[in-house]
């Protein structure tokens, strides 16, 4: 229930006064470590990063124009898949931001990544932890939508954001099969 609270916030106070931006663009959403972030060692729990990543990438979207296009054409975003890498605990009541932006497409997908930033001893941003996520884009009515289709209706330029291959080779290795294709539970 925090994390609807959360979002709520962000999508009807934060967003909208942000000021816009490219899709190329880096988006900055800030906020504090809360004790419903907590796990019992007292530092941010790891799945609440995904939680609050979620906040962001609404944050993204809002402020480069794609969520007025998802409203109207009945689109919503899902993660496929994604990683994070943690280097340094959030701790209760730290400030810290998140730096979310679009690295590119495929034919599938659309790939992000995001950054949970706090200044170190010198004021400079620090990275805490780093997530890559592809998601797809479906219609409400029921399908995916092709990224070709997702381009054309957000104006987004695929020249200018481009997968770096590494990400490319992961999510490939990462991949289940379709949802209509058999994927039985086998341990080997």
């Amino acid at each position: 229930m925090h994390m609807l609270f959360r979002t709520l916030w962000h999508l009807l106070f934060v967003g909208p006064r942000g000021r816009r931006i490219g899709f190329e663009a880096v988006s900055r959403s800030r906020f504090r470590v809360w004790p419903t972030d907590l796990d019992v060692l007292g530092h941010v729990n790891n799945g609440k990063y995904l939680s609050i990543m979620d906040v962001g990438r609404f944050d993204l979207i809002q402020r480069n124009g794609v969520l007025d296009v998802f409203r109207r054409e009945r689109w919503y975003p899902v993660v496929v898949s994604q990683t994070i890498s943690y280097r340094k605990s959030l701790n209760p009541w730290q400030r810290f931001w998140i730096e979310s932006r679009i690295l590119g497409f495929d034919d599938r997908a659309v790939y992000m990544e995001q950054r949970f930033v706090r200044p170190d001893a010198r004021r400079r941003p620090e990275v805490y932890a780093r997530a890559v996520v592809r998601a797809r884009i479906l219609r409400r009515s029921g399908g995916t939508v092709p990224m070709s289709e997702v381009i054309e209706r957000t104006g987004a330029d695929p020249a200018l954001l481009t997968v770096p291959a590494d990400i490319l080779e992961w999510a490939e290795a990462v991949r289940l099969p379709a949802t209509r294709a058999e994927a039985p539970s086998v341990w080997e």
